[in-house]
């Protein structure tokens, strides 16, 4: 008897999942519906696929979508986060597993109590960051437990980066996934972490200037800044004890304080619209946020409002995006400046059908053992094969496959709206992605407690 899989969305981030699904399908009796607002972006290589088949499906259709789930085993959600309680609450009528990438929101959990009564599994945060972070992290605190040891201090770091040979802009970045988190990242609340005991807090015009350095053996240094809310991850992993618990971005070093420019300069807010947008030059977006002078040029005023002299790099960093530019436009009727930024940044920033983008985990575990106090480095590179195949695809859609597949082959049963934090989750799907080259290398070192070389500026 066939089982029947329903993927909602087919973006980016599904190109492995979708492959990794219909490699298995003969083998497992899958049968894939793809249920997409443009099916015919899918490329035909599944969609003709004898165990695929592909569906217009609009997620405000509620007959369409109701259909759709009805007629399936196990529902993969690659939606924006925000419509997953649509297909949530389908699913649970419907008496349907679920599966996303996404972090639970507090509608998700509303639905906890009748998920568990109805015996289902709603895996979520089964992705990379979250996903392969939650995984890889409870495996290495998992073990420090087992052997009566305590976490005292841990860190967590990830990022989305192109890969070393196609890093070729002052930025040493391109988009490896939604472009519009990345220009909106840090916004909406205060960064919160502990230190050594203490509670910080870093506000977001301040959050690109106070940053971590460390360096990834082969692939040299790296920085990071403060996620939302580190918090949020010690009741996730049970680190009430713990001193230090602090999570952020990579990025390669100096990113951030050439980002801050666009932050200082009001570039990235997203909370207005621009009159005459679309038929406004770069160079016109730009002096939308400088003083007035009849005299000076935008050039010079942006220098001045910035405080940058002649040699700093950063300056260069901006040239080369050509902001300047008065015969580029923003083509986009009433933007916000976010919006328009990332007009500006992705002339620049996408990856080219040829380049590989590469993904970066590093994981500090400080922790108490026998009365001695010990270190463990936890570190990840992934490099993508192309524009396609691409290392961020790759991290977050074969989890969300290889889970949905484990559910459905009731290897996965635990029930209820979860993260994959135990063993259950996380040992099985760990050990299968070192099949795909997603490997851990771990490093036992002297314990440092804090980063040393953490700044403030």
């Amino acid at each position: 008897m066939m089982r029947k899989i329903l993927v909602i969305g087919a973006g980016k981030s599904t190109s492995y999942l979708l492959d990794y699904l219909l490699k298995k399908a003969k083998a497992e009796k899958l049968e894939i519906t793809i249920g997409d607002i443009n099916p015919a972006g899918i490329p035909s290589s599944i969609a003709e696929h004898a165990h695929c088949t592909v569906i217009a499906l609009d997620i405000f259709d509620d007959a369409a979508r109701q259909k759709a789930i009805e007629n399936t085993d196990i529902v993969i959600s690659m939606l924006p986060a925000r419509f997953h309680i649509k297909v949530a609450k389908d699913c649970v009528r419907l008496k349907k597993h679920l599966v996303t990438a996404s972090y639970v929101s507090s509608e998700l959990l509303e639905l906890d109590e009748k998920v568990i009564e109805a015996g289902l599994v709603f895996m979520n945060e089964i992705g990379l960051d979250p996903g392969v972070d939650h995984m890889s992290a409870m495996q290495v605190i998992d073990r420090i437990r087992d052997k009566g040891g305590k976490i005292i201090l841990f860190e967590s770091f990830c990022g989305g980066l192109v890969a070393p040979e196609h890093d070729n802009n002052l930025w040493n970045y391109k988009f490896t996934w939604n472009p519009r988190n990345v220009v909106l990242a840090g916004q909406g609340g205060t960064a919160k972490f502990i230190q050594e005991g203490t509670y910080k807090y870093i506000p977001y015009h301040r959050l690109f200037r106070r940053t971590e350095f460390f360096e990834i053996e082969e692939y040299g240094r790296f920085e990071g800044y403060a996620n939302r809310d580190s918090l949020n991850y010690r009741e996730a992993y049970k680190l009430q004890d713990a001193l230090t618990i602090y999570r952020g971005t990579m990025r390669r070093v100096g990113f951030s304080k050439a980002w801050n420019m666009f932050i200082q300069l009001g570039a990235t807010d997203d909370s207005y619209s621009i009159e005459n947008s679309e038929n406004m030059s770069y160079r016109e977006f730009i002096n939308l946020f400088l003083p007035y002078s009849p005299t000076d040029s935008v050039e010079l005023k942006l220098r001045h409002y910035l405080k940058l002299d002649q040699d700093d790099i950063r300056w260069d960093k901006l040239l080369e995006l050509n902001i300047f530019d008065q015969n580029k436009f923003i083509g986009i009727s009433n933007a916000t400046p976010a919006q328009a930024l990332q007009k500006i940044l992705e002339d620049s920033w996408t990856l080219k059908a040829d380049e590989k983008d590469m993904i970066v985990m590093y994981h500090k575990f400080g922790y108490e053992l026998n009365g001695e106090k010990k270190q463990i480095d936890s570190k990840l590179v992934v490099t993508g094969e192309n524009q396609t195949f691409t290392a961020m695809a790759k991290t977050v859609g074969l989890p969300v496959a290889m889970a949905a597949l484990k559910i459905l082959n009731k290897e996965i049963t635990t029930p209820g709206v979860q993260i994959p934090t135990t063993k259950e989750v996380y040992e099985p799907i760990l050990k299968e992605l070192e099949d795909y080259g997603v490997n851990f290398k771990e490093y036992d070192i002297p314990y440092l407690g804090y980063n040393p070389n953490s700044v403030v500026n």
